[in-house]
């Protein structure tokens, strides 16, 4: 056996033993549902939250996309990839969210890390939530930069950071919605703390825009806050795939410029840009679909078993901890036999012993859904 198949091997042993080892499950997606095995669970897994990933308009745009500018984009954007659909999502995007610019990008993963492996070099210091997604997690450790990790939403312990370094250039950045606990930011507060320092914030808004703040603009309007940087993904309250970055006109020309995810990345299908359009129109229409996730969260909240560890998120996101990875996945396992999905989060997705069950909502599920989904956790709780 050669080392490369001996370092493989170990590894795979070693995920086996600490009941950490991951499998893909193939299913098929309806709207509120997902069929596996040839069962239907109702899905409160997808970050799917307005239910716009099966909404007949976008379905319908996105056809059109594709009967109008084909199936793929050809190239990169800097050679002949960029179309009138994506300058025109682009201008859409500016102008929704407040920004001179926007640049797409195929992900969010790839937005995070082109912004962080762009923008930083040696002499300045990255300041992040210590919760922060991987892919800016990744970046901040590979990146040239000092990187230095703030307790989770912990303002205080990021002004004790940014004193420290009051004479070098700073970047700040934290997620608006955390995607595996489901909280806010104190973005108010950062936002003082980085202005007052003469430092940068970034924003990944993932998992805000779309569902929080006036017309869905996200966590940045909920909080009456600006962020130097704000990127916005499209595989959540969107309902297709891609990302976007917002920013100044100057730091736009930077990243076409020099950010390599950018400059050497096809881009997005023309098709999946025009569909997106409709996805931005659908997203500032519909209040009712915001107002339903916040009707569903209190019906959840008040059918759930109060003795339970539930953490009642202002977002769609709703963590259930329980701590110990096997005993989250046994509870999975229990309310999958009961006709509902929901994933078991293990470490290190989460930081250790904070095992969880990860309950998302969504515009497409039902009171009766929510209610049928709380008391199967009352149940399978006390099992």
């Amino acid at each position: 056996m050669s080392r490369f198949n001996e370092h493989i091997t170990q590894a795979l042993a070693e995920r086996h033993q600490q009941g950490l080892y991951r499998q893909r499950v193939c299913l098929e997606r309806t709207a509120q549902h997902v069929n596996h095995q040839g069962k239907s669970l109702l899905n409160f897994s997808s970050n799917d939250y307005l239910g716009l990933a099966q909404d007949p308009q976008l379905l319908q745009a996105w056809q059109q996309g594709l009967q109008r500018f084909g199936a793929g984009s050809g190239a990169s954007p800097l050679v002949t990839g960029f179309n009138q659909p994506h300058q025109q999502l682009e201008q859409q995007l500016a102008e929704w969210l407040g920004y001179d610019r926007a640049l797409l990008f195929n992900s969010g993963f790839s937005a995070n890390q082109a912004v962080l492996f762009t923008l930083l070099n040696k002499a300045h210091i990255l300041l992040q939530d210590k919760l922060n997604h991987a892919s800016l997690i990744e970046a901040g450790m590979l990146s040239p930069a000092s990187m230095k990790r703030f307790k989770h939403n912990d303002a205080a312990h990021l002004q004790r950071l940014l004193c420290q370094q009051v004479d070098q250039t700073s970047l700040v950045v934290t997620e608006g919605v955390f995607s595996m606990d489901g909280d806010l930011a104190p973005l108010t507060d950062i936002s003082n703390l980085t202005q007052a320092a003469d430092a940068w914030l970034m924003v990944d808004d993932a998992h805000g825009c779309g569902v929080l703040g006036e017309k869905g603009r996200g966590s940045c309007d909920l909080a009456k806050i600006k962020a130097d940087i704000l990127v916005v993904t499209f595989g959540k309250a969107f309902g297709l795939q891609g990302a976007a970055v917002l920013c100044s006109e100057e730091t736009a020309e930077y990243l076409v410029q020099f950010a390599r995810h950018f400059i050497y990345s096809t881009a997005m299908p023309p098709a999946q840009a025009y569909a997106l359009s409709q996805a931005c129109e659908l997203i500032q229409q519909g209040d009712w679909r915001r107002e339903k996730l916040a009707h569903l969260s209190h019906e959840f909240e008040q059918a759930l078993d109060s003795a339970i560890k539930f953490i009642n998120t202002p977002s769609p996101i709703k963590p259930l901890l329980v701590g110990c990875s096997e005993k989250a996945m046994q509870l999975s396992h229990a309310i999958n036999q009961r006709g509902c999905w929901v994933s078991a989060i293990r470490p290190p997705t989460v930081p250790a012993n904070s095992a969880r069950l990860r309950i998302t909502l969504t515009a497409s599920h039902s009171i009766e859904d929510v209610k049928y989904l709380a008391t199967t956790i009352n149940e399978v709780m006390y099992d």
